[in-house]
């Protein structure tokens, strides 16, 4: 680990971000250059000590995870953010594969989408980034482990993740999960990775047994949703999702399909960040 280097290295790509670019307001009496301290730390999730320890050259070697939240909230380029990990003594993540971190291309995208639910997402539904409106309306979705990182694991094992589904739309969308894992295995043959999670998924669940069994293919790309959102009520939502050239990683992009959900997401933008289980509206299960 060179700590010196991580240290200049995370205070320059701190001091030379526009507040603008992750969506805070400059404002007159602003005197930083770039971003506080605070803001680095709120939009990595760690805590403010911890970054000042990090730009000092004080802190303890940092996690993957933890340098993977820096990349994010300092909208590192793919080169930086590898740059970033041999800096901290890691390897950088895999050009390819589902424990990678969201292209640094889509999380500018993500910025620029502003009050737009838009979340980044790996092949296998993994949710990589979101921006703030998508985490208005579902949660942190970041935060799960193991299979539980997997939209279509949590579909077929946690009741939760299908309640906010009307009953009408469940199967649909439990075919469309299983009809995009299929492809992904398809694309990812020998992977040991993705051929685990359909024997665990087939040891856990009757109906994704019989389904898969179903052999039906698709790559998700545009639909409709509705959502019982705990807090807002009955949501319509159109879901374009946009795929890499590599179809490794996934922009879905959420709009409302009708007024009333357009006024429903306006409520919510108003309420602001309630804390409320991550299950609650999850639109990754579509």
């Amino acid at each position: 680990m060179q700590r010196d280097q991580l240290a200049d290295f995370l205070r320059r790509r701190r001091e030379a971000m526009r507040p603008a670019e992750v969506g805070i307001a400059e404002g007159p009496r602003r005197r930083t250059c770039g971003l506080r301290r605070e803001e680095v730390a709120t939009l990595a999730g760690m805590s403010v000590d911890y970054v000042v320890r990090l730009e000092q050259g004080r802190s303890s070697q940092p996690s993957v995870q933890l340098l993977g939240a820096l990349a994010r909230a300092l909208r590192l380029s793919d080169d930086e953010r590898d740059h970033l990990f041999h800096l901290a003594g890691h390897q950088p993540p895999p050009a390819d594969g589902v424990a990678r971190l969201a292209r640094a291309g889509l999380i500018r995208m993500l910025d620029l989408l502003g009050d737009t639910p838009a979340l980044v997402l790996s092949d296998l539904g993994e949710v990589l980034a979101q921006n703030q409106a998508a985490l208005l309306l579902t949660g942190n979705h970041t935060g799960f482990s193991g299979d539980r990182r997997y939209a279509v694991y949590r579909w077929f094992t946690d009741p939760p993740a299908r309640a906010v589904t009307p009953p009408e739309e469940r199967e649909r969308h439990a075919r469309r999960l299983v009809a995009d894992l299929r492809a992904a295995a398809g694309r990812r043959t020998g992977d040991s990775m993705v051929a685990g999670l359909v024997d665990r998924l087939q040891a856990a669940s009757a109906d994704f047994r019989r389904i898969w069994a179903e052999h039906e293919v698709a790559v998700r790309r545009a639909d409709r949703k509705t959502l019982l959102h705990p807090r807002v009520g009955r949501l319509v939502l159109d879901c374009e999702t946009l795929v890499t050239p590599d179809q490794g990683q996934q922009l879905l992009v959420l709009t409302p399909a009708d007024a009333e959900t357009r006024e429903r997401l306006e409520l919510l933008r108003v309420i602001g960040v309630e804390d409320f289980p991550a299950e609650a509206a999850d639109p990754t299960t579509r």
